[in-house]
Formats: structure tokens, sequence, C-alpha cells
């Protein structure tokens, strides 16, 4: 790897979507700085204050009025119960677009306020550049979640379709991009409104008209991708971002674990409240008496809601995820992006069960590299999921290839890399704007 860009400190403040699973790798990201001499600052709504000061990160509350204490999860609770497209449907209809509005109006204020000389920014917060761009600061944008394609060179990260050349598949690919154009114009007023306002032009029929000149960086590895011809130069692969620390502690029963090969299974933070799919869960590992698991309900389902639990079965609502994906020998996962990755970096196979957002993109990649299988949420039987758990456990090239991503994972090293991308583009940008000051400087001197 490239020794770091040496940079002077700068103050670089994070917008992180208010979601467990943007959270953890942006909050892993400015440590990352934070350690190289940067001064990361968390500018979010007070909910997602415990995450950033559980990471020893610096906050600034914003939005206060309109998200106050407690409101992040109410207001998300109803995505818990959904499956498929209408998670995103309701998300981008219902819940981003009060977001964006919010931070286009407090957060201008926030970056005088708090003296940020640059801006890293969640691309869920979608069109919020906007603020960077009226106040001609550098930001850079990145990708929590699986990055999306907006080529249809390969399928949208919504779909668990298979990646395909054919004319066929390709234009299905296009027609799959309706569903970021329906979104898009959905907040696009928003922006339109904020650009008004601040005398900006933009080129509304350009979908990248905003997207950051600098970088935009993915915590998805290369390797971990369908292959995707055309890339634009400022896009950049790197690794999962997160360091085994920073994170809240997470109480658990760790006397109860029997020292059987383990079987991780968790559902995530968010869309986590189907019944179906932990029963069908708790039916499938109850065949397997050899081995262990340990379920991870999280805080949107009521696990006294489970009935009978299998003997050889731990029910938690929350778990120490790095922790216990170190002693398993199979992670059972929503095919959340970190859950994935998580489990890749300590070389486990996976079981996927996609229920929305980008989980069935993440699952798709999962059978396509060959390190696990996935079920449709909408196909899930128990038999079906035990016929999956049977055959990742007892063929050991799931396994094997599991652990070839660790390695690269290891190498790759996601978090310096991204973190020698920012400060090599922003101390780009400082130098260039130095440079064009003494220019100005010395042409006001011959003008004397």
């Amino acid at each position: 790897m490239a020794a770091p860009f040496v940079i002077q400190s700068m103050k670089i403040g994070f917008l992180s979507f208010p979601l467990t699973g943007h959270l953890n790798p942006m909050t892993a990201l400015a440590r990352k700085l934070q350690s190289r001499g940067q001064e990361p600052v968390f500018i979010g709504v007070p909910d997602i204050e415990p995450v950033v000061r559980a990471a020893d990160l610096d906050f600034v509350p914003f939005c206060e009025n309109e998200y106050p204490p407690a409101s992040i999860a109410k207001s998300w609770g109803p995505v818990a119960s959904l499956q498929g497209l209408d998670v995103m449907r309701y998300t981008y209809r219902e819940l981003t677009p009060g977001l964006i509005k919010a931070a286009l109006e407090h957060l201008p204020g926030k970056i005088v306020e708090t003296g940020v000389n640059a801006l890293i920014l969640d691309t869920a917060y979608r069109l919020v550049e906007m603020v960077p761009i009226h106040l001609h600061l550098p930001y850079v944008q990145v990708w929590n979640i699986l990055h999306f394609d907006f080529s249809g060179s390969t399928p949208l990260a919504l779909y668990s379709w298979p990646h395909e050349t054919t004319p066929e598949a390709l234009a299905r690919n296009v027609e799959g991009l309706q569903l970021v154009r329906e979104y898009r114009e959905v907040v696009r007023p928003i922006a339109q409104s904020y650009a008004e306002r601040s005398g900006l032009e933009i080129d509304w029929s350009n979908p990248a008209a905003t997207v950051s000149k600098l970088a935009v960086i993915t915590q998805t590895p290369k390797e971990f991708d369908f292959p995707i011809p055309h890339l634009p130069p400022q896009f950049h692969y790197a690794g999962p971002f997160h360091d085994d620390e920073g994170r809240e502690p997470v109480p658990f029963p760790w006397a109860k674990l029997t020292g059987k090969p383990l079987i991780y299974a968790s559902m995530g933070t968010l869309v986590n409240g189907l019944h179906n799919v932990y029963g069908a869960i708790l039916e499938a590992v109850s065949q397997f008496q050899e081995m262990q698991v340990v379920l991870s309900v999280g805080k949107n389902f009521n696990p006294g809601d489970l009935g009978s639990i299998p003997s050889n079965t731990v029910v938690v609502p929350m778990a120490p995820q790095i922790e216990l994906l170190k002693r398993a020998a199979l992670c059972i996962t929503h095919a959340g992006l970190n859950t994935a990755l998580e489990a890749l970096a300590e070389g486990v196979p996976i079981v996927a069960v996609p229920i929305g957002y980008d989980q069935p993109g993440v699952a798709a990649r999962i059978a396509y590299h060959g390190v696990g299988e996935f079920v449709e949420v909408s196909n899930l039987t128990a038999r079906h999921l035990s016929e999956l758990i049977g055959k990742v456990t007892t063929n050991p090239s799931y396994r094997d290839k599991a652990r070839w991503f660790q390695e690269v994972i290891a190498k790759t090293r996601g978090l310096d890399l991204a973190a020698d991308i920012i400060e090599r583009v922003f101390g780009e940008r400082v130098e260039d704007k130095q440079g064009e000051a003494a220019m100005s400087f010395s042409g006001r001197d011959t003008n004397r």
C-alpha cells in the first residue's frame, strides 16, 4: 500500500444517515482519520449521539426540533414489518424527504458554527451535497450500503438478479433503474428549492450533476462486486469499514456457549420484524443439534413471541456481532452489507435471506462468488433453509472461498485505503486553493 498522503490537520464534518448500518462504518472511518491527526466531527440528529460518543468522536446536534430524542426509532419502526421493494418505496416516500429537508435547512449554519472545512457525506443523504457546493467546501461521498450501478451494466443493488450480459439482461437492468428515478423525483423539489434560494445553477437532467468530483468511496471490496466495465474516475473500491472497536458494549451470556460449532443468525437492526422469518430459522436450525445457534432478533421484535426455542439455540435481543463471527462456522443473515462483509472478514460462509434495501444485491453477490447461498424471503421455508444450511456447512468450497475473501480483506485494509483517498483529495484541494490565493495576491500586486 502506498504511503499516506500527509496533509495538515483538517476539521472534517461527517453526515451519516441515523441508522446503525450507516453509523457503524462511518464512525470507524472517522476514527481512522482521527488516528491520523485529523479532526472529525459528526453533525447529526440527537438519536445518534450515543453511537458517536461510544466511538470517542465529537458530536454536534442539529434538526433537534424536527427530530427530537427517540424520534428515529419511532418513525422508522414500520419498516421492520415490510419486505421487498415496499421497504424502499416506504423509505423514500415517507422517511427520507423529511431528513433531507431538515438537513438542507440546518447544515449550513452548523458548518459555520463548527468551523469544518471539508465534509464526508453518506450517499443515502441524497442531494445534501447541495450545501458544500453552495459553501464551496470540498466533499467526499461514501457508500455505506452496497453502491448503485447507474450504468445498467449490472443489476441495481435493490434486486437479486444474477449478473448476466445478454441483451435481455442488460435491458432488464436499465428498466430496474426506474426505481431510482422515482426516488430522485420525490426529493428533487426539496433540493431545487435550496438551489434557487442559494443562487445555484444545477443541470437537473444529469443524475451525476451533484456527485462529488473528488471521490466517491464504497466500503465494498472490488473482489466482491459484479464486474462493472466502466466506472467514473473518482469512484473507488475500498473494503469493510470496521475496526473491532468504537461500538457501544453489548452484554451477552457467554457462559451459555457450549463449544460446539457455532451458527450466528441475525436479521439486522432495521428490517427485522417478520415473524415467519424467525420461525423458519428456528425450525431449520433445530435439525442441526451438533451445532449451537445464537439468534439476535433486534429491538423491533419481542423474543417472547417466538414460541418454543430449540435446545441448541440462544436467543438475544442484541449481540456482539464481530466477536461471535470470530467463533462462527456459518452466518445466517439478511444480507446487510455490514454483516456480510464482517462475516467474510472472519472467513465465515453465509446463508442469506434478503428482505429489502440493498440486501438482494448483496445476496446475489454472495452466491455469485461462491461464499454462500440465499433464498428469497417470499420463497422461505424451514425445509429449504435447512437444505441450504446443510449444503453450505458440509461443502468445503464455501468455507474456502470465504477464507479467500478474508485474506483479500486483510490485505486491502479498507479503512486505510479510504483514509488515504480522502486525505489525498482533500490535500490536493487545499493546495489548489492555496495556489489560487497566491495567484490572486500576485495579480493584485501587479495591478497596483
